[in-house]
């Protein structure tokens, strides 16, 4: 699992990363893109502003350290790794990036093969903590009899260990210790492999982009394909964009940033509307709850699981085929949120703005590329604004139109998707009998899935959530997950609608 307790801490990885975004905003802001040649050279520059020293802070040598923020310009650039080609320039590639067109369109999260340390996969090894006690239970529970002893310890044999941590259970002494690679406990999928140098490599068949393992790598080994430089370019070109934001962005700017700052903050940016994607949370609410109705309220199917997580649904229907029709087919609130937009101005460009790495993989989709332009995380909005010098808290606060209930407002939150869907259920039925089941992360949801399907869990509307405590755990979040779900759980209390069947906007996406 992913260690929760260092999300919201500001590393020398974080400081790195935003870094980076930064001085790839200010290229584009301040320099003529047009002229590729200058700013092939400026962006041939970033490296060694960002690693100054000549000296090495985190790697053997400063050419590394440089290298390897070459290769996390590249993603903010949206352009693929350099890999085997490291000698080649920073910029190579550069004038595909210099549009407004989407160029982000597959393997959005990969390792950055100099950054990865090679870190030992999993395995149980026994600590000069041992005893060499008498009972000795760790070799008595070890069902492969990988366990012996020397003069001194106990020693596990890693050829025969089968990693069943029966040893660490039994050990009365806490002596044997547990390690994985942080990269591949973070990850719910088992997508993370090693190369022939045995440096982590993502399986691009598995993984479901829910970017668990780039915020566990210490290393900051693993990087996501940014795409608000085309994003820039569009609002330079004056594009109409209209920025659809997540529920999850209260509270991510600090504690005393009201969310009608951050509006104004968006549109300084260059943004002509803002709307909350909570609107479309309400959308596909008032849809699951009918579809539960027309499924499982008449018995063609024993439960229904909520469609909003993407990676979840990937990872259900990647590993457990036999429940694609128990998944909702409604809209992601990403996109119904978007259908109005371009319901409205055809000619209008959308851009989401969230905490989810997956969003980027599911606009990409054939069935939401129309709607969807752009999809960037708040640590790049956070970018953006410190590259247009914006502080939020110099600003007015603007007015949030009124477009979303208290339910759709609460879906960030785990938990969150099920009680609104379960709300309108019981207001179209008030004789239905809905049984919640909700997990977050991979393992859990893998886990309740299982349940489910042998029938030790009697649920019949399930949610799953992909990152730790819901869409406030996101990759792309700013601040602690506690904080933020007790911040989004406040901001939906100021809703004038309370549940999503009482929100009237719905009926403009059908």
């Amino acid at each position: 699992m992913t260690n929760n307790i260092n999300r919201g801490l500001y590393t020398d990885v974080i400081d790195i990363r935003r870094k980076v975004f930064v001085e790839s905003a200010r290229l584009i802001l301040s320099n003529d893109y047009h002229n590729v040649d200058k700013l092939k050279i400026e962006f041939q520059k970033v490296p060694g502003k960002i690693i100054p020293s000549k000296d090495p802070t985190y790697r053997c040598c400063v050419y590394k350290e440089r290298a390897i923020v070459g290769e996390r310009l590249r993603a903010s650039l949206g352009l693929p790794l350099r890999k085997g080609e490291i000698d080649s320039p920073v910029y190579q590639g550069l004038e595909t990036a210099l549009s407004h067109q989407k160029i982000v369109t597959e393997e959005i999260v990969n390792v950055i093969p100099d950054a990865c340390e090679k870190c030992p996969t999993e395995a149980y090894k026994v600590t000069d903590n041992c005893r060499k006690c008498l009972a000795h239970p760790c070799s008595v529970v070890c069902p492969v009899n990988a366990i012996s002893f020397n003069s001194q310890y106990a020693v596990i044999d890693q050829e025969k260990c089968i990693n069943c941590g029966r040893c660490k259970t039994a050990c009365p002494y806490d002596s044997i210790t547990h390690y994985d690679r942080p990269c591949a406990a973070a990850c719910g999928v088992d997508a993370i492999d090693s190369d022939a140098s045995n440096r982590a490599v993502i399986n691009q068949e598995k993984c479901v982009k829910c970017g668990m393992c780039i915020v566990a790598c210490p290393f900051g080994a693993i990087v996501d394909k940014s795409e608000f430089v085309q994003l820039l370019i569009a609002s330079e070109e004056n594009k109409k964009v209209y920025a659809i934001i997540a529920p999850s962005f209260i509270g991510q700017f600090g504690p005393r940033i009201e969310p009608g700052q951050i509006i104004n903050g968006i549109k300084k940016i260059g943004f002509d509307e803002v709307m909350e994607v909570a609107f479309g949370a309400d959308v596909a609410t008032n849809k699951e709850g009918e579809e539960w109705l027309h499924r499982v309220k008449e018995g063609k199917f024993s439960f229904l699981g909520t469609s909003c997580c993407p990676s979840w649904v990937d990872m259900a229907l990647q590993d457990f085929p036999e429940i694609a029709d128990n998944i909702s087919g409604s809209y992601t609130p990403m996109k119904a949120s978007a259908m109005m937009i371009k319901k409205n101005d055809p000619e209008a460009l959308v851009c989401f703005i969230g905490p989810c790495i997956a969003k980027k993989s599911e606009s990409t989709r054939p069935e939401v590329r129309e709607e969807i332009d752009y999809v960037i995380t708040f640590e790049e909005l956070a970018s953006i604004l410190v590259a247009k010098d914006i502080e939020l808290s110099d600003l007015e606060s603007l007015p949030l139109p009124e477009l979303a209930s208290k339910a759709g407002r609460n879906y960030p939150v785990s938990g969150g998707v099920a009680h609104a869907v379960y709300e309108n259920i019981r207001h179209l039925d008030p004789e239905a009998e809905v049984l919640i089941d909700k997990r977050d992360s991979l393992k859990e949801c893998k886990k309740m899935i299982k349940e489910v399907l042998v029938g030790k869990n009697k649920a019949n509307l399930i949610e799953g959530m992909a990152c730790p405590g819901g869409c406030v755990g996101g990759a792309g979040i700013l601040t602690p997950i506690n904080r933020t779900t007790r911040a989004v759980g406040t901001f939906a209390e100021s809703s004038q609608y309370h549940s999503s069947y009482q929100n009237p906007h719905t009926e403009e996406v059908q």
